[in-house]
């Protein structure tokens, strides 16, 4: 083959059917062809020529990758649709021509960094609980935490039966009535941040995720968006375990 043919499962995953390892799944599953075909593990593929499918329907990857940070406000849900009609992420991206879509989640009520992409196989791969890319959140909690809590906090909360996983506390500033504090967790669950201060007796007014690995939301304008850089986006790619390969 040319020097431009590709693993298949590294075209099936940009062309946003799952990640390497579900593409590999679907394979070995006789649910692939090349050129009409059954493909097997270890197939290449020229985009440009070959003719793949997935139970019958041809696959075609994105024509350009897109990578944007958006600062998501309060008050928007993270979907590209909503049956209730309710405020959604899509409505702030809408000019970008690519189909991109929300990398994990943030709750309603929470703001800050969400990365968006048309790129599944990088999408999957950072939310993937495998490889614990660390998310930062600005936390603003009533009333103060006490060293007592802070420790527990960092060590694992039980919430309904499952006990979280070891996480970082930093505590930025201490006024009346209200602490704002850093937290960095290295898993994913829904709402854990205010689930784990509640599990605490303490109130979270404001949550903002400020961090995705070392990429930072910086002074971005909120409901603004941006590109991410060549070394961002690499350096995202690196933190979630994806190999350059063909």
């Amino acid at each position: 083959m040319s020097d431009s043919s590709v693993r298949l499962q590294k075209y099936m995953a940009e062309c946003g059917v799952a990640s390497r390892r579900k593409s590999e799944e679907l394979i070995t599953q006789g649910k692939v062809r090349i050129n009409g075909r059954i493909a097997v593990l270890g197939d290449k593929v020229n985009p440009s020529k070959d003719k793949v499918t997935l139970n019958g329907k041809r696959l075609a990857a994105a024509k350009k990758s897109v990578y944007i940070m958006l600062n998501k406000p309060r008050g928007y849900i993270t979907t590209m649709n909503d049956e209730q009609g309710r405020k959604c992420v899509a409505s702030l991206v809408g000019d970008i021509k690519a189909r991109v879509y929300p990398v994990g989640r943030l709750d309603r009520e929470s703001e800050g960094l969400l990365i968006m992409t048309n790129d599944g196989e990088f999408a999957n791969a950072l939310m993937h609980p495998s490889t614990h890319v660390p998310k930062t959140y600005r936390v603003t909690i009533r009333p103060e935490i006490t060293e007592k809590q802070a420790t527990q906090f960092r060590n694992g909360i039980d919430i309904d039966g499952y006990v979280t996983a070891p996480c970082d506390l930093k505590v930025i500033e201490v006024g009346d009535n209200r602490t704002v504090a850093e937290v960095t967790l290295y898993e994913g669950k829904n709402r854990q941040i205010r689930r784990m201060f509640e599990a605490l007796g303490i109130e979270v007014a404001r949550l903002k995720r400020i961090k995705v690995g070392s990429v930072k939301l910086g002074m971005l304008k909120q409901g603004a968006y941006r590109n991410l850089t060549e070394t961002e986006i690499y350096s995202l790619m690196k933190a979630a375990g994806m190999e350059e390969e063909n």
